[in-house]
């Protein structure tokens, strides 16, 4: 049997988009408490959150000697991560079927990315 494989499934905000209300957000953190703990359950869990509005980000980076810390995200766009699940699968299909469910539960797009593995020392 292959080594598990994990993966980044990150929920795709749009700015701009309708807002959805109370009741609707409330059913979609229903079914995501529903979601996360089915992949509690099968052991695919490895973490995950949400985010709070990409306008609040603060971006930290070094030039030569000295921090320069910014406000707001780090890239310009109308897209942001909005939140994210770390897990852990045997390879992409399975990763992209767990990503089926994350979509449906969040209501929202999500991106599926691997991450690098850590080479044995």
């Amino acid at each position: 049997m292959s080594p598990l494989k994990q993966y980044m499934l990150s929920v795709q905000m749009i700015d701009g988009a309708p807002t959805r209300s109370s009741e609707e957000m409330q059913q979609a953190y229903d079914r995501v408490n529903v979601f996360n703990e089915g992949l509690q359950a099968n052991g695919s869990w490895i973490f995950g959150g949400g985010l709070l509005p990409a306008e609040l980000a603060t971006v930290v980076r070094a030039a030569g000697d000295e921090t320069i810390v910014t406000d707001g995200p780090f890239t310009e766009s109308k897209e942001h991560i909005g939140g994210f699940w770390i897990v852990q699968v045997a390879d992409l299909d399975a990763a992209l079927a767990v990503a089926a469910d994350a979509t449906r539960a969040c209501g929202e797009p999500v991106e599926v990315r691997p991450l690098q593995e850590i080479p044995e020392a």
